[in-house]
């Protein structure tokens, strides 16, 4: 089979390389999967960098999101085993958490439905307790996470702020529902929330970015507002004011999805069967901007990790094109 491996830490498009392999051997409690299409996620440029929480052995295949097909031919979502990732014609996953593809979605939605809307249910429902008719912040609303958080609060009938990067992300931005959209390049993010929001501010912000974004969510934050600290994908970690938080009486939640997956991985199902519905329903579909062919997927992931894409890139296997 082809596969991509990374032999050592760097950039994705300087370290990923194309190679013939073996398909992976399934351990215990695995099994064997076709990957009919990977969905790009942030967390595989941090692999290729050692940034990220988990470090596979060297040399391991990035890709921590596919749709697969089974030997029976089950479609199927999974998160690869690594080091055996998603960015190769065959992966392992764990077969206690295979997961149905909605029937509503091709392969590259499918695959792109499953880490970022889990996400965002697990962020909006069970942690900030999102309620309609609530002001909703989401920061980087044109992407693959944002975009997942912009359509989740649409459907729980929030009014959703979409912060965004450039007039190109805010025509998608828009196009994903966001009643507001700001561009943070030629706008005040704070005067514009405050505005949009008749000096209120959100009462929930969901922010996969960290930095700037943060300081721009503490100085939004509704009372008793909840603000979702998703990931860091700015680069620099934020160190909350917690005195601030006090006086101001909102709340800092944390959100690492993957703990569900042993903490209660009943919740995880309960969240894709409400997903799939959502999705049969056309109330949330995953925005793929981009397919492209195994071969061209250094080069994907390096678009992911320099922040030049909207909504997500899927790697399509050439049967499921």
């Amino acid at each position: 089979m082809q596969a991509w491996h990374v032999h050592e830490n760097g950039e994705p498009s300087e370290v990923m390389r194309l190679e013939q392999a073996e398909p992976p051997t399934p351990g215990e409690g695995q099994v064997l999967l076709r990957v009919r299409a990977a969905n790009i996620n942030f967390p595989d440029a941090l692999l290729c960098r050692g940034q990220y929480q988990v470090r596979p052995p060297l040399p391991f295949t990035p890709g921590v999101e596919i749709c697969g097909e089974t030997e029976d031919g089950r479609r199927v979502i999974a998160n690869p085993a690594l080091p055996h990732g998603g960015f190769a014609e065959y992966a392992v996953a764990d077969s206690a958490a295979l997961l149905p593809a909605p029937d509503a979605l091709d392969d590259a939605e499918a695959a792109a439905l499953h880490i970022g809307y889990q996400t965002g249910w697990f962020g909006l429902h069970r942690r900030a307790a999102l309620q309609a008719g609530e002001n909703l912040l989401v920061h980087a609303a044109a992407g693959g996470v944002g975009s997942a958080a912009v359509q989740l609060g649409k459907a729980a009938g929030a009014t959703v702020i979409g912060v965004v990067g450039g007039s190109a992300k805010a025509a998608v931005a828009k196009d994903l529902g966001c009643d507001v959209v700001i561009d943070r390049r030629s706008e005040d993010v704070v005067a514009a929330v405050k505005e949009a929001t008749g000096g209120r501010g959100a009462d929930v912000i969901y922010d996969p970015v960290g930095g700037e974004a943060y300081t721009q969510s503490a100085k939004t934050v509704a009372f008793e507002g909840r603000i979702i600290v998703v990931g860091f994908a700015g680069g620099t970690i934020p160190s909350p004011a917690l005195n601030h938080a006090l006086v101001k009486n909102y709340s800092i939640l944390g959100l690492h999805w993957g703990l569900y997956n042993t903490k209660n991985p009943k919740l995880v199902r309960r969240c894709h069967e409400e997903l799939t519905d959502l999705a049969a329903r056309g109330a949330i579909k995953p925005l793929v901007s981009e397919r492209v062919p195994l071969g061209e997927a250094a080069a994907a992931v390096q678009r992911v990790a320099d922040g030049l894409t909207t909504g997500r890139i899927a790697v399509v296997m050439e049967e499921s094109a």
